[in-house]
């Protein structure tokens, strides 16, 4: 039998479901896009986006708006994420893993500072 909710948890469950639909909608201070094309499934981002979805939960941020696209052809990179802040300059970081974006949103996400060992490097070992 199913146990029917009391408004107190339909409160709870509402607010849940805002909170996760005003953090996809922008413009705010830092925009994160989370490559999902197939190459990017394949290689975890489900788990990346789930990752940055708890740890910004966590921090109560509301400055950061979460976004999902396709493969760039970095495929090799996959899974990986760009960091968009409100100048437009963007860092893409890839090969990530659950630890690796915990410490990207903590600190570049969250402190702005950006974490050079999982930048993707560009030709000239900058990265984009």
């Amino acid at each position: 039998m199913k146990k029917i909710l009391s408004p107190s948890d339909l409160n709870r469950v509402r607010k849940a479901a805002k909170e996760e639909i005003e953090l996809r909608q922008g413009p705010k201070d830092v925009r994160v896009t989370v490559h999902m094309g197939t190459c990017g499934i394949a290689a975890g981002a489900r788990d990346i986006i789930a990752t940055i979805l708890q740890e910004l939960s966590a921090a109560k941020v509301d400055s950061v708006t979460l976004q999902q696209a396709g493969c760039i052809g970095l495929c090799d990179q996959e899974p990986m994420i760009s960091i968009t802040n409100k100048a437009g300059e963007v860092c893409r970081y890839g090969r990530l893993d659950k630890n690796k974006t915990r410490d990207i949103v903590r600190n570049h996400i969250l402190r702005g500072t950006v974490v050079n060992e999982h930048l993707i490097k560009d030709k000239g070992g900058k990265g984009e």
